[in-house]
């Protein structure tokens, strides 16, 4: 659509998951021309601006993106909150609907929250591209006074972060990271483990980013010391994702000191995401552990480290295995070491308590050889060929293009919505050309 003609559309509430689709209005919903809520945007008015805002966090409409952003840094809390909002509400893979009557009596009133739309993976966000400008704006309120209006812009910010890819992802990480970092020295447990969260996600290890900055990783191993033990174990997850090899010895220490429970699995998940080859002693100790989520995540971690010597050991360990978690580890061993198949990791995708670590499995082998998880395409089962679509996605490799573009006519809405998220990424990751 032109821009020429964006001043004769009424903002109206979006049906949810059809993004661009303007449902027909509420009566009871005011309604105004584009072009008006633009200038109501720096309107000296504040119950203007705070309307504006509001009617703009319904419509979430794309080109609205920009000019909101002004919003995010406003003088007053209340329009701050309700334009964070709306920013997230146009990105939405899945848009929320504010605001809805059922029948001619119940008005129904849906919450738009950062820190629920970052707990939704990175797959939260549809394919439209993310301005810079709303990312500088929601990087900018992370400062502001107000704790509340901290933690949502921050949580926004790390919801929206992942979508550039590319240039414009290390412009993004490069501008990020030292702000990111210095939250964490912040009084704040809220804060600094939102903060860690954020980096985890943001900085999570893609092919082509750059070696992160000693700032940002060392910042994370030393809030492994933090007295709030929630935010330890998110500096745990963070250097995991990020696969900071300086963490490798601290959080190599920190296990050994657990020993057992969830600090010491958080610690050494970590440490098999790093897939230091090092570590290998250390993940063949723990596949006779008496913890069975130690033995499988010791066997993520050999499996990860791409010597199939391994996997001898770790067939022999899982011999009388009975934890379906486990078995389905040694599944993913055995892909990643060998030529098996992947169809015991499919079949997980379906079952509730096994589903996220086989996503989480389909990432790791579409990354490393995309051309087996082919097949899983053309399963009958709608779950799992979306699943396997949207891991393809998170592969970050575009030659896998080729795999799931034919999806996006795929019968089941689902599936159609899942490959255009993953074309959309994919495209973004395509090595940039020099100049």
């Amino acid at each position: 659509m032109r821009k020429g003609s964006l001043a004769a559309i009424a903002l109206v509430v979006l049906w949810p998951g059809l993004p661009g689709r303007p449902a027909p209005p509420d009566a009871a919903a005011p309604q105004i021309p584009f072009d008006q809520a633009v200038k109501d945007i720096a309107s000296p008015d504040a119950s203007a601006r705070l309307r504006t805002a509001q009617l703009l966090k319904e419509a979430a409409y794309p080109e609205a993106a920009v000019p909101l952003a002004a919003l995010v840094t406003d003088p007053r809390d209340e329009i701050q909150l309700e334009a964070i909002a709306a920013e997230l509400n146009i990105f939405l893979a899945e848009k929320i609907v504010p605001r809805k009557r059922l029948g001619l009596v119940v008005e129904v009133r849906n919450t738009i929250s950062a820190e629920a739309s970052f707990s939704g993976g990175p797959l939260a966000i549809g394919p439209l591209p993310v301005p810079v400008e709303v990312l500088a704006a929601l990087r900018s309120a992370v400062h502001d006074k107000n704790p509340r209006v901290r933690l949502e812009a921050l949580y926004a910010f790390g919801t929206l972060a992942v979508e550039p890819g590319g240039r414009g992802r290390r412009d993004v990480l490069r501008a990020s990271g030292p702000e990111l970092a210095a939250l964490l020295g912040s009084p704040e447990p809220a804060l600094r483990y939102a903060a860690l969260r954020v980096l985890g996600r943001v900085y999570s290890r893609r092919p082509g980013d750059d070696r992160i900055e000693e700032i940002v990783g060392d910042a994370v191993i030393t809030a492994l010391n933090d007295r709030d033990s929630a935010v330890k174990t998110a500096a745990m997850t963070a250097l995991g994702a990020m696969r900071y090899d300086r963490g490798l010895e601290a959080l190599s220490e920190l296990f050994r000191y657990y020993g057992k429970g969830e600090a010491a699995a958080a610690a050494l998940d970590a440490v098999a995401r790093i897939a230091n080859p090092a570590s290998a002693p250390l993940f063949s100790a723990q596949l006779l552990s008496k913890e069975p989520v130690l033995r499988g995540i010791a066997i993520e971690g050999l499996a990860r480290l791409d010597d199939p010597s391994k996997l001898a050991d770790i067939k022999a360990a899982v011999a009388n295995e009975r934890s379906d978690s486990v078995l389905l580890a040694s599944a993913f061993a055995a892909v990643m070491l060998s030529d098996a198949t992947v169809d015991p990791i499919g079949e997980a995708l379906v079952r509730p308590r096994l589903r996220d670590q086989a996503r989480d499995y389909f990432v790791a082998i579409a990354k490393r050889h995309v051309s087996r998880v082919a097949r899983q395409l053309q399963d009958p089962d709608a779950r799992i060929r979306a699943e396997v679509v949207d891991a393809i996605g998170l592969a970050d490799d575009s030659a896998a293009l080729p795999l799931v573009e034919p999806l996006g006519s795929d019968r089941d809405p689902t599936v159609s919505h899942a490959a255009e998220r993953a074309v959309a990424r994919l495209r973004k990751a395509a090595p940039t050309p020099a100049p």
